[in-house]
């Protein structure tokens, strides 16, 4: 039984130190993300900070509506009670061909 660690380098077999959805959250502050609303939009861009309410703050954040871009901001604020998921993108490349 350890205390966190945090080190996923093992073998992935499900026998590792468990992962809170906390800290989960923590580790992918700064990272490229998906937010998935209630209304089915997407945002994806830089997750800047979130709080315990799920409130979020992101920046170069994009717009998809029914998979299309429909708008760009440069910074970004979510109501929590809005969010259905959060899941981090590897990749943000949207190529139309």
């Amino acid at each position: 039984m350890s205390s966190g660690g945090g080190d996923k380098s093992g073998s992935g077999g499900g026998g590792g130190a468990v992962k809170t959805p906390s800290d989960f959250l923590k580790s992918i502050r700064g990272r490229p993300v998906v937010i998935k609303l209630n209304s089915g939009v997407d945002y994806r861009g830089i997750l800047a900070c979130l709080d315990g309410y799920m409130n979020i703050a992101m920046e170069q954040t994009e717009e998809y509506v029914n998979g299309q871009l429909k708008n760009k901001y440069g910074d970004a604020f979510i109501r929590g009670n809005n969010v259905l998921y959060i899941s981090t993108s590897k990749r943000t490349l949207t190529d139309g061909s």
